[in-house]
């Protein structure tokens, strides 16, 4: 047994410990508190001085596949403008997600996820050429394979693309497999239907899907029209026989069946005060990724809102096309700007424990409680602290993280 002990620990599911220590056996925490250590917690004893102990961030949305382009893709003003400069960058990246360049980059990109504090990642790709990578950089994770299919009338893509998932899920026990719908502009409410189903089968119950990110969305939601109308119609994606069913995303989806309790909505800067409403009766988790938001010109997403809907709160950064970096500090120094009157405990629980949860990892990862992994971060402290989680969430340079233990 091994014992840490620090000027803080931060577990999360309790209030900070100031003079804390964390007590391990093999990869596991076995007891957490401050002051003088108890009897029988015997072993060495490191202690770290001026800095904070808590649990490996979660990044609940991530891209890897797409890190190759980092710095490729500029910020644009509208959604639509920024996504037509993605598909000019990605080229022929988008027939060969395996090629070396994609593979070389989204393992980079997971090992400074890994070294700035990040635990886990939900990570989203078209294709399954994430899983080695975030396997090999010390990761957990769920990666979904993201399908998409506006014209798929029948679900029959779900099948087709069964046996890659099935072999991606053999790659590493550290990374599971599920499957996700992108978007209500990008897939039929028959592949919608279809990849719940297929889910709901599962081992791995849980989805994930982008809802409410943009104003052109909501546009084609509500009457048919707008620029996701005319871009899909340009790639010959359209259906004439689709109605637009004159709601909002959540609402749709709903109606479609499709969001429940393991559903990951993302983004969601468009909603409503209702449909933030609705999110929360169902039980799903919302994932905001305000630097990303910004940069693909969505706007600002109403984070302030999001926590007094009540509505569950995870975090992610988006991918390397969209953000400067995997930091998910730097994230929750976005959120707190955004949202100054949200406590900074619900801005770190929604980096960790939150997003853990809607992972399905919570068992191992998310909080420093005893018998969970001890997936163990250390954050160099300015001098004279009274509020830790206000500091942490204020913005922590990646050279003043690093890793206490790694499970």
């Amino acid at each position: 047994m091994t014992r840490v002990r620090a000027a803080w620990v931060v577990p999360v599911d309790q209030r900070p410990l100031a003079d804390g220590w964390v007590a391990v056996e093999g990869d596991r925490v076995v007891a957490v508190g401050n002051g003088p250590l108890p009897p029988g917690l015997d072993g060495p004893t490191r202690d770290l001085g001026r800095v904070a102990l808590l649990p490996g961030l979660v990044n609940a949305h991530v891209h890897l596949e797409l890190s190759c382009l980092r710095d490729r893709v500029p910020p644009a003003h509208a959604f639509t403008s920024w996504v037509k400069q993605l598909f000019a960058a990605r080229g022929a990246s988008m027939d060969h997600p395996d090629e070396p360049g994609v593979i070389d980059a989204a393992t980079e990109a997971a090992r400074e996820a890994r070294a700035t504090g990040t635990s886990a990642v939900g990570d989203i790709g078209n294709s399954l050429a994430s899983v080695s990578p975030i396997a090999s950089s010390g990761l957990r994770g769920l990666v979904f394979h993201e399908l998409i299919g506006f014209r798929d009338t029948t679900g029959d893509l779900v099948a087709r693309t069964r046996g890659a998932r099935e072999a991606a899920s053999r790659v590493n026990e550290r990374v599971r497999v599920s499957l996700a719908p992108h978007a209500p502009y990008s897939v039929s409410p028959e592949l919608f239907q279809a990849i719940r189903a297929e889910v709901d089968r599962s081992e791995i119950p849980y989805t994930s899907v982008h809802v409410g990110e943009s104003a052109e969305e909501m546009e084609l939601l509500v009457d048919g029209t707008g620029e996701w109308a005319r871009i899909l119609r340009w790639m010959g994606a359209w259906r004439d026989d689709w109605q637009a069913p004159g709601t909002g995303p959540v609402e749709y989806l709903d109606s479609l069946g499709v969001i429940d309790a393991r559903t990951m909505v993302v983004h969601g800067v468009q909603l409503a005060d209702e449909s933030l409403r609705r999110v929360r009766a169902l039980g799903a988790t919302l994932v905001t990724c305000p630097r990303s938001n910004q940069w693909v010109g969505v706007g600002v997403p109403p984070i302030q809102r999001f926590y007094e809907a009540g509505v569950a709160v995870a975090v992610g950064t988006d991918s390397l096309a969209s953000v400067e970096d995997l930091n998910l500090f730097s994230e929750l120094k976005a959120m707190r700007w955004l949202a100054p009157r949200v406590p900074a405990s619900r801005l770190l629980e929604s980096a960790t424990l939150v997003g853990a949860r809607a992972l399905g990892l919570d068992d191992d990862l998310g909080s420093l409680t005893p018998g969970k992994l001890a997936e163990i971060v250390a954050v160099k402290l300015p001098d004279h602290v009274t509020d830790v989680e206000e500091v942490l969430v204020s913005g922590v340079d990646a050279r003043h993280v690093s890793w206490v233990h790694q499970a």
